[in-house]
């Protein structure tokens, strides 16, 4: 069991930018904060995950950049940006910049990488998943330097969130770098994973109780919700892709959120 306190539960959406028109994504992001979502992400890829691979996609960054304009509340963010798409001083000054235009509401994803296809077409060295885990690792210190010496400064600490459940390497750079985990998986899945990061905590003297947990969720809250939260995990983020957005698994989970905020 963790030893996290737990928080007030916040709700993501993770709007997945394919197989459908910009007008359509940004109409879903508004849509979103005006339901109450704490969060609304997309993510870092440039072919479809799912459906017709060749089908429509918009790229990650530039969008977060129109976001930060067109969404007044919510955090916005990558679920993740991947490390191998951008150099590391780059990637943070492109984040300091999204910090600014959103006025300190983005939140740093990232993660090693793993879609073959990303890199084969826009011309980047796959690699091994070892290889990209290392460069990860080279890049995390990079990015937090690079965000202490820009000038003007981000607008906060932008919080980093590192996605992905590898528990030997993953995990451990979670309790070396991160200030929120994301992971995928059931209930028991979850709770291994956040028993492993709390060991990695423990052997970098650091207190778990800093990282906050976040999983993607998919089906009702009742179907495991109350679960997870007793593994102190506080956030929850539900996916949905295009043609058609429906958020109606967003909208059960915003009301078991403000049931349980109460």
């Amino acid at each position: 069991m963790t030893t996290t306190n737990r928080g007030r539960v916040r709700i993501g959406l993770q709007l997945q930018p394919q197989h459908a028109g910009y007008a359509d994504m940004r109409r879903t992001a508004v849509e979103a904060e005006d339901l109450g979502a704490d969060m609304v992400f997309n993510w870092d890829h440039f072919f479809p995950l799912s459906g017709d691979p060749d089908g429509k996609h918009f790229e990650c960054w530039t969008m977060l950049g129109a976001w930060a304009e067109t969404l007044s509340r919510v955090e916005i963010g990558a679920l993740v940006t991947c490390n191998s798409y951008r150099n590391p001083d780059l990637l943070a000054d492109m984040a300091r910049t999204v910090d600014h235009i959103s006025g300190g509401r983005l939140i740093l994803g990232i993660g090693a990488g793993w879609f073959e296809k990303d890199y084969v077409e826009y011309g980047y060295e796959f690699g091994t998943a070892g290889g990209r885990l290392a460069d990860l690792a080279e890049s995390l210190p990079r990015i937090r330097r690079r965000l202490d010496t820009l000038n003007p400064p981000p607008t906060r600490r932008i919080p980093i969130l590192i996605g992905g459940g590898g528990e030997k390497k993953t995990l451990r750079l979670t309790a070396e770098h991160a200030d929120i985990w994301h992971g995928f998986g059931d209930v028991d899945t979850a709770a291994r994973k956040v028993e492993i990061l709390d060991r990695h905590c423990a052997d970098v003297g650091r207190d778990p109780a800093d990282i906050e947990r976040s999983v993607g969720v998919s089906g009702s809250p009742a179907d495991s919700g109350d679960q997870l939260l007793d593994l102190g995990i506080t956030t929850f983020t539900v996916s949905v892709g295009g043609p058609e957005y429906d958020l109606t698994t967003l909208r059960e989970w915003l009301a078991w959120r403000d049931e349980k905020n109460r």
